[in-house]
């Protein structure tokens, strides 16, 4: 069993109220319903009960029904959840009103729904940018303690028997939220993305800071940066396995004698780098993988944007296809 059916498996076995703000939108509504038909999680829509059952029944949706919508403009919801963002933000200054305002935003309802405990996560972003959907996140969910920064991290499944990462499986951070981390954040992200890899993936993480830089051969500041980096995640987590390693290492070249043996050579599980890109570039030796998204790690709740854009232009994407209105997929979607 590969690591996406074991997952498919999990949350089957132990279903989570998952709320979906963008409940118009019609990829998001298609799996939906395809979650809620393999029995994955209790979804919870975000939106007018009347045109998302239109929607449904125009795009030949039968398990919407088993949905339960929450309609952002219900005063009585907005009463219910307003109490506690004012709570939330009133030493910035917020007013009740603004509060009232902002909770009937429904990426901020579908938070409040989160940390009120009425419900286990959320998945937004097909409709609103990244920034829009961290934004609620911050103000309402908040990272966990000792970490400081979200960051998003992707994870690759590699062919059976392949001999990148551990038993096939990267997870690749971040990629997504912090284009340019200080060397501060770059460490917290280490943390966390090996967080994502025992909690999501299954794996030991074993973690490694990429640079251009064969083992301090060169000098910058970006080389500098991953050694502090390196140093403070060790701080943070001294039983964490991590190393800083070059670039060309992940493409299975043959090692420099300036690199001396590392705990992380070959089965690195979790490339970390100054770029999103560069370390997509780092995986690309792998011809044929499938990407998932797990979440935003550091968040203190799930929310997070569907698979829509996961990897770039030429990376393969085995179930794009449930992402598209009308299109069923083959497997069970998590």
């Amino acid at each position: 069993m590969n690591l996406f059916d074991k997952l498919t498996d999990k949350a089957r076995k132990h279903p989570q109220r998952i709320v979906l703000p963008e409940g118009l939108e019609p990829r998001t509504l298609t799996a939906a319903d395809r979650i809620i038909a393999d029995g994955l999680a209790q979804i919870i829509l975000i939106g007018d009960k009347t045109e998302i059952r239109a929607m449904a029944r125009e795009l030949k949706l039968e398990n919407i029904s088993k949905a339960t919508i929450v309609d952002p403009t219900d005063e009585a919801v907005v009463e219910r959840y307003a109490p506690l963002f004012y709570e939330l933000r009133k030493s910035k200054g917020i007013s009740m009103e603004e509060a009232r305002l902002t909770t009937a935003n429904p990426l901020y309802l579908g938070c409040l729904m989160v940390k009120a405990g009425d419900a286990d996560g959320q998945v937004a972003g097909a409709m609103n940018t990244t920034g829009n959907v961290l934004r609620a996140a911050f103000q309402v969910i908040k990272t966990v303690p000792g970490i400081s920064v979200v960051s998003g991290a992707f994870v690759m499944l590699l062919p059976e028997g392949s001999p990148f990462g551990s038993k096939g499986v990267l997870v690749f951070a971040d990629c997504a939220v912090v284009p340019n981390p200080t060397a501060e954040e770059l460490a917290q992200i280490a943390v966390a993305a090996a967080r994502t890899a025992r909690d999501i993936a299954g794996i030991t993480p074993r973690v490694a800071l990429l640079s251009f830089s064969t083992k301090g051969s060169a000098k910058s500041d970006s080389v500098d940066k991953v050694i502090r980096a390196t140093e403070l995640a060790r701080e943070l987590d001294p039983e964490l396995i991590l190393d800083r390693r070059r670039h060309r290492a992940r493409r299975g070249k043959q090692q420099s004698p300036q690199q001396p043996p590392q705990r992380t050579r070959k089965r690195a599980g979790v490339p970390l780098a100054g770029s999103g890109q560069h370390r997509l570039q780092a995986g690309a030796a792998p011809r044929r993988r499938a990407g998932r998204r797990p979440g935003s790690a550091g968040s203190g709740g799930a929310c997070e944007r569907p698979l829509a854009r996961l990897l770039p232009r030429g990376h393969l994407q085995d179930h794009h296809h449930y992402l598209q209105p009308g299109h069923r997929p083959q497997k069970s979607l998590i």
